[in-house]
């Protein structure tokens, strides 16, 4: 389904684009002194979304290193939902990184 949404990858420079394309950016709410919750933009391929929830939900699970990243973020007090964005985020990052490159997935890269 990525590859099907993704391709031609060559239109996508950065993985901002990606994400942004994925509906996945944060949408910055704030006037003047105040500042509001910066909830998902949305504006996005919603169907993109769809294929990356379920995936998230099953990586925040079992894979190591997206597990790794929502501990994390649950013990910095981010909502469950929260938690399963960025893992969504971050497995279109992991997705990009592997397509771009051309090199299989290693765990042990350095994923910040």
């Amino acid at each position: 389904t990525l590859l099907a949404f993704l391709s031609p990858l060559e239109r996508f420079h950065t993985v901002k684009q990606v994400v942004a394309y994925a509906g996945l950016n944060p949408r910055i709410r704030q006037s003047g002194q105040w500042a509001g919750k910066s909830p998902i933009a949305k504006t996005g391929n919603v169907l993109l979304r769809k294929a990356l929830y379920l995936p998230a939900v099953v990586a925040k699970r079992h894979n190591p290193v997206i597990a790794a990243f929502c501990d994390r973020l649950l013990a910095r007090g981010k909502r469950p939902m929260q938690v399963v964005i960025a893992a969504m985020r971050r497995l279109l990052h992991l997705a990009f990184g592997v397509l771009k490159s051309g090199q299989p997935f290693n765990p042990n890269f350095g994923v910040a």
